[in-house]
């Protein structure tokens, strides 16, 4: 079996377990035993545990909102960065608690700087199917700024409930229509920002008296 095959068999036997025994090594093995798998098997698929898990999990999550936005083109570039979150969330509802709990988990100083390199990712790669493709001040402003709205409504869609998540899905509207409106209050940031990082012998000088 290779190391894909045996991550995908994995995974939705250990997401199966979590809401019983958390993110935990006994979670691992017994998912494992009731996948017909052995401890070698786990430790060759996640050798760092469900730190590994998580991580396999995440970039699944985001594979599965790059095709959506893949498969709708015609989107504008904010129906696409829309749709790739819905599409996350929607991916991940069977399994509301294990997110919760591994939440939990990447928040603890240990593993806090893993928790930041798999939401960069995640950001990454929702806006590089967007088609984005900036590699200048607005590549770090795009990104902060979606960040700020997928945790905000990540943490809404974990303590709501409604039909067809309803309510969550209003809400990340209008969170994206308000992150669509601080590019304005950022540009002189950013410009105040180039010139802060413009060697004095490359600015332009000011127009003088005629």
């Amino acid at each position: 079996m290779t190391l894909e095959a045996l991550q995908a068999q994995l995974l939705p036997a250990i997401l199966d377990e979590v809401p019983f025994d958390g993110w935990t090594d006994h979670c691992l093995a017994h998912a494992a035993k009731l996948a017909g798998l052995t401890q070698v098997d786990l430790l060759r698929a996640f050798p760092g545990g469900a730190i590994d898990v998580l991580a396999y999990w995440n970039r699944a999550l985001d594979r599965s909102a790059a095709d959506a936005i893949a498969a709708s083109p015609e989107l504008k570039v904010r129906e696409k960065i829309t749709l790739g979150v819905r599409t996350r969330l929607e991916a991940a509802a069977p399994h509301k608690e294990a997110v919760r709990r591994g939440l939990g988990l990447l928040a603890l100083p240990g593993h806090a700087a893993t928790g930041a390199r798999l939401l960069a990712g995640t950001m990454n790669a929702l806006w590089y199917a967007a088609g984005d493709r900036a590699t200048d001040f607005n590549y770090y402003t795009k990104r902060g700024l979606l960040a700020g709205v997928y945790l905000a409504t990540l943490l809404y869609w974990l303590d709501h409930d409604s039909e067809g998540s309803a309510a969550t899905w209003a809400f990340l509207d209008k969170r994206i229509a308000d992150a669509m409106r601080l590019p304005t209050l950022v540009a002189p940031l950013r410009a105040g920002v180039k010139t802060l990082l413009t060697p004095p012998f490359l600015r332009r000088p000011a127009p003088g008296p005629v």
